[in-house]
């Protein structure tokens, strides 16, 4: 039996820049963070013949070709996993649409148990690799590199995508004293809505391959309001973090209708009026999480919990995806 996992994340600056209709013209930039967080995958051969397949569904099918699950049809085709007898059961400690980036997530950590059991031996560049061309080549997802990249690295990284496709990681160089700081003063919230992210990043990615000014516009912003974030991170200024995170939501929402809505603008602003510096929607947006950098956390627990909103508390990964038996 093999068991892996493999973390979810949240964003901290530069969101929408790893799209390909935007880095391959203007290069992207954003920094994230692996959380404490996981979805874990467990492999191993059964006496029968066949596919049995366990997620947010139960298939059990004869053949790859049959397997209704995109993700890990196209997976097990490009690891070459000649095997017909394997049970493949996903659990998560999130549930997916939360905008924590699960579909990367889910990815790396089957392609980690698949490629562990065939031995194969391969770098964390690679399987980012291979979990963004299943994704987005193959499967056509309107969805942007970082979620694959944080899962497979952990940690808190900065990631330059370059125009022809190849991305930079660097750990963004923070002192273990605003490392503590950021674990303990940013909070997430459920809003309680599960959305799909693709409708609201095909929008964008549509709009980008149009070159649509506005798009455009907004996107150069977020790309050096990112560098700012790493310059104040770097720089031990974590109020100044959360004030550009409130910066970064007020020109987030502008890129789509559906970034926001007005029960989400409402706990935003209660939020602000009670103990939060700033903040955001963390993924796509929509729904899903909250994620405030908090002033007074007390004051804004107290006023998240009487609005009904439920917290969810975390640390920062530094293992990324990996067997953890």
């Amino acid at each position: 039996m093999i068991i892996t996992r493999s973390p979810l994340r949240v964003s901290l600056g530069g969101g929408g820049t790893d799209l390909p209709s935007y880095y391959s013209e203007h290069g992207g930039f954003l920094i994230a963070g692996a959380i404490d967080k996981y979805v874990y995958i467990n492999i191993h051969q059964r006496f029968a013949d066949g596919f049995l397949l366990k997620y947010s569904q139960l298939e059990e099918v004869p053949s790859i070709d049959a397997i209704r699950h995109p993700i890990i049809r196209e997976s097990l085709r490009e690891v070459g996993v000649t095997a017909r007898n394997l049970e493949i059961t996903s659990i998560a400690d999130i549930p997916a649409g939360t905008g924590l980036g699960s579909s990367g997530s889910f990815t790396t950590a089957l392609l980690k148990g698949l490629h562990a059991f065939k031995k194969n031996l391969l770098s964390t560049r690679q399987l980012a690799e291979q979990a963004c061309h299943i994704e987005i080549d193959i499967l056509r997802e309107p969805i942007g590199k970082q979620d694959q990249y944080i899962a497979a690295y952990g940690g808190i990284n900065c990631f330059e995508f370059l125009k022809d496709g190849s991305v930079i990681a660097t750990p963004l160089g923070i002192s273990e004293e605003t490392l503590f700081n950021l674990e303990d003063n940013l909070l997430l919230f459920f809003t309680g809505y599960s959305r799909s992210a693709s409708s609201i990043l095909k929008e964008q990615n549509d709009k980008s391959k149009l070159a649509d000014a506005d798009i455009t516009e907004n996107l150069h912003f977020m790309k050096n309001l990112a560098f700012s974030s790493k310059r104040a991170l770097e720089s031990g200024d974590v109020a100044e973090f959360g004030r550009l995170m409130d910066v970064h939501w007020e020109h987030k929402k502008r890129r789509s209708a559906e970034m926001s809505n007005g029960q989400i603008d409402e706990w935003y602003s209660a939020a602000r009026k009670n103990g939060a510096l700033g903040g955001k929607l963390v993924g796509a947006g929509g729904g899903g999480f909250l994620m405030f950098y908090a002033e007074d956390k007390p004051r804004l627990r107290h006023t998240m919990r009487e609005m009904g909103l439920k917290e969810v508390r975390f640390r920062f990964d530094f293992e990324g995806t990996r067997v953890i038996s």
